[in-house]
């Protein structure tokens, strides 16, 4: 059954899964999901962010996972680039929204996974590498099913 998904990963965190972000949402939209991405899949946007205010920002990513979590929804966030922003969204989701959080993570990039997200029972994390990335497909897709 589709499900409605927010979906954050790095931007001011830096922008070299940009590509990755694309293709992830891109898969979940295959699969008939409605997913809320914001700018994080745009390449128009680099390290600097967006030209919207802070404020602004806030306001539209939390009305966002507002709405996601009204419609039963899902966060699925790609954690291999450490971001303030990312780790608030899941926290929110996760605490504030009582909605249930995927984290995608390649261990290439960072020595081992932020505790705070490894270390909560709560939150779904699937481990890839570049080469296993379909294989991650998958497992996501079999996640959101559960």
């Amino acid at each position: 059954m589709p499900r409605t998904i927010y979906f954050s990963g790095s931007i001011s965190g830096g922008r070299e899964d940009v590509a990755m972000y694309r293709r992830i949402v891109e898969a979940l939209q295959g699969e008939g999901h409605r997913v809320l991405a914001g700018m994080v899949t745009s390449t128009a946007v680099g390290d600097g962010g967006e030209a919207l205010s802070s404020p602004e920002i806030f306001r539209r990513d939390m009305g966002w996972l507002e709405e996601v979590a009204a419609a039963g929804g899902t966060l699925v966030a790609e954690v291999s680039r450490p971001s303030h922003g990312v780790g608030y969204e899941i926290a929110a989701a996760r605490y504030r929204f009582r909605m249930p959080v995927i984290c995608l993570w390649r261990p290439a990039f960072t020595r081992r996974c932020s505790g705070m997200i490894a270390g909560d029972e709560g939150i779904e994390l699937i481990e890839y590498s570049d080469g296993t990335v379909t294989e991650m497909l998958a497992r996501l897709s079999a996640a959101l099913r559960e």
